[in-house]
């Protein structure tokens, strides 16, 4: 007979989110494999990205905002001649009309050197940002203006990892808080256009990579067993 799952159980999973689900869902589906214990996210991504979401569970959720501090990886895919409401897929394609030439790779490489350091950044209208209490996306989905202040990131690495017009693929380090939805669209304005990421995959949240995440399915919840005995210490 197999041993009892332990009553008393704190630590952190590493989850390779899936496309579609939320981040919040994501907590409730590993809340109820552990059986109800308290669980938190350490750092939203969105419905349509994937990858690395940090999940506490019990006394491990005290350390969420430590775990948040760290520097963020993602790989992303952009396309420069669209852009959507949501700067992501989940909204309608609009197609940009440009009045000069698609820009090469050395263009485009030089207007990514613009976004190494620190700069402000303007968050999506679609974002969990709050304005007077409300989130920026449903007053958004509501029809009405939304406009949020630029805020300062911090980007430590931008690269390059394939160009075909109109799509180009990036490999991002950088601080919280930055949005990589913004960055496409900021990336597409300054090359004459607009831009809009057709796939976001969180690589690494510190040192907590996508190899040592574990898959979040429906059919297979995490329970106790699958509780990573990694030490909260190593993300200091």
């Amino acid at each position: 007979m197999a041993p009892e799952p332990p009553t008393k159980t704190s630590g952190i999973l590493i989850i390779d989110k899936p496309l579609g689900v939320s981040s919040m869902r994501a907590v409730e589906m590993v809340r109820r494999g552990m059986g109800g214990l308290r669980t938190g996210h350490a750092g939203t991504l969105d419905p349509l990205a994937t990858g690395v979401l940090i999940i506490a569970v019990g006394s491990a959720t005290r350390s969420i905002n430590m775990l948040m501090d760290l520097e963020k990886k993602y790989e992303t895919t952009i396309d420069l001649s669209a852009t959507t409401p949501t700067l992501d897929s989940e909204s309608e394609r609009v197609e940009i009309a440009r009045t000069t030439p698609p820009p090469n790779m050395q263009i485009i490489e030089h207007a990514l050197k613009q976004f190494i350091g620190s700069y402000p950044q303007v968050p999506p209208s679609f974002s969990a940002k709050q304005i007077k209490g409300r989130r920026a996306y449903d007053i958004a989905r509501s029809g009405e203006h939304v406009l949020l202040a630029p805020r300062m990131v911090k980007v430590h690495e931008l690269t390059m990892l394939s160009f075909a017009w109109p799509i180009v693929r990036l490999a991002i380090r950088c601080d919280k808080g930055f949005y990589v939805r913004s960055l496409a669209h900021d990336l597409g304005v300054a090359l004459g256009g607009d831009g809009y990421c057709t796939a976001i995959r969180r690589t690494a949240i510190g040192p907590y990579t996508i190899d040592r995440a574990i898959e979040l399915k429906q059919e297979a919840l995490p329970n106790p067993y699958q509780l990573l005995a990694l030490p909260l210490a190593a993300a200091r």
